[in-house]
């Protein structure tokens, strides 16, 4: 499964951000999708995923009410609205795909792993 991810940029404190990640293949659907953030020299930390289907979802929770992910299983594509945003968000975002249910948040977990967008607040 190739994931490749869109979006990141440079951006103030406050602004928002969108991510995309595509992930063309007949299996889509039945992949839980998620996000893992990894700052510099900080291990890789959950985010979000969300079931196959798109009904379930589950947040790390200092990100709830900040962060949304969706995804169109129409198009093979998930997404992270990131609004907010704050310095300490900083990261390279990696899309993820796994087998397991949207409660498995341990990101070794994770199957299959896409190249990485970076997110750069400014404060």
């Amino acid at each position: 499964v190739q994931l490749v991810e869109s979006g990141g940029g440079l951006v103030q404190a406050g602004d928002s951000l969108s991510l995309s990640c595509a992930a063309p293949g007949p299996i889509f659907s039945s992949l839980t999708m998620g996000w893992v953030s990894q700052a510099p020299g900080k291990e890789p930390q959950f985010v979000a995923a969300i079931s196959g289907s798109g009904v379930s979802t589950n947040y790390a929770s200092s990100l709830k009410g900040r962060f949304t992910i969706s995804r169109d299983n129409a198009k093979n594509t998930v997404y992270l609205q990131m609004n907010s945003l704050k310095p300490e968000d900083t990261a390279v975002f990696y899309c993820a795909a796994s087998l397991h249910s949207i409660r498995v948040i341990d990101p070794p977990l994770y199957a299959y792993w896409g190249q990485g967008t970076q997110v750069t607040v400014s404060s």
